[in-house]
């Protein structure tokens, strides 16, 4: 029998964050393994407790967490890697992968791992933020780089505003999870 595929799932410090925790569980319903990688702004909105139970793995924010068996966090993590998701993926996390910038877990796991495994990235912002010239031209650059986006859609967002910039469906996003698995 073959291992089960394994996918980091990366969430940042948005009010979508909360979707992610259904994503877990619709993603281990495809017969995957799920490892969930947090930005300490993403653990602010939804606990790592949350993610770790709905995976049954360790929910990982700090890279400096001690360890009981020696690794290197951020690269045994990668090396596990089959699939990585972001979602949500804020501006702010969009901006630092666009730069090459590695300062949290999250992001040095991306680096170690995009060499070896697709990334999917699910932006979800305010529609003023996602039509930013600058978060345009990050996204390009990611795009440039091969990774792979699921596009934010039009819709209301928390704040009352609404437009594009609302987190794709979850369907939409498991679709592209499956075909990137399959």
């Amino acid at each position: 029998m073959s291992e089960k595929p394994c996918v980091l799932l990366g969430v940042t410090g948005g009010i979508a964050a909360y979707k992610s925790a259904e994503l877990v569980r619709r993603i281990m319903d495809l017969g995957a393994e799920v490892h969930c990688l947090l930005t300490e702004n993403a653990a602010r909105f939804v606990t790592p407790l949350t993610f770790q139970v709905l995976s049954g793995n360790p929910a990982h924010v700090d890279a400096f967490e001690p360890v009981r068996d020696w690794n290197v966090k951020h690269i045994s993590l990668a090396e596990r890697a089959d699939l990585l998701v972001i979602c949500p993926a804020t501006a702010n996390v969009l901006a630092k992968l666009a730069c090459g910038l590695a300062d949290d877990l999250l992001t040095t796991v991306v680096m170690a791992a995009s060499s070896t495994a697709p990334v999917l990235v699910c932006p979800a912002m305010n529609p003023r933020m996602w039509d930013n010239g600058i978060v345009r031209e990050n996204v390009q650059k990611l795009r440039n780089r091969g990774f792979l986006l699921a596009e934010p859609e039009e819709g209301e967002m928390a704040c009352g505003d609404s437009g594009k910039g609302r987190l794709a469906e979850l369907s939409v996003i498991l679709e592209r999870i499956k075909g990137l698995l399959a």
